[in-house]
């Protein structure tokens, strides 16, 4: 006999008046014993902390940019970032 449960097959969730009652829940029930069938994906948007910009400069500035964030071992946008960083304190 196996122990995986048919979909559909569980105990229903209780309904919670708050947060604190949903995660006091969360934190002692055994959710293995309940039904997840009917729970659908959920996301949730972060406000970003970074602003991403686009600058022009001369392809031979990128490129020593590049050689110079290459001999640090450090992707070139953060030699780029911590060179404004260190120009505006």
């Amino acid at each position: 006999m196996s122990s995986e449960k048919s979909p559909g097959t569980g105990k229903q969730f209780p309904r919670f008046d708050t947060d604190a009652e949903a995660e006091e829940f969360v934190e002692n029930a055994d959710l293995s014993e309940y039904d997840f069938s009917q729970f659908k994906p959920m996301g949730f948007e972060f406000e970003k902390k970074t602003k991403q910009i686009n600058l022009r400069m001369p392809e031979s500035l990128v490129d020593a940019i590049k050689a110079r964030a290459k001999q640090r071992d450090i992707p070139y946008q953060r030699l780029i970032r911590e060179a404004i960083e260190n120009a505006l304190r």
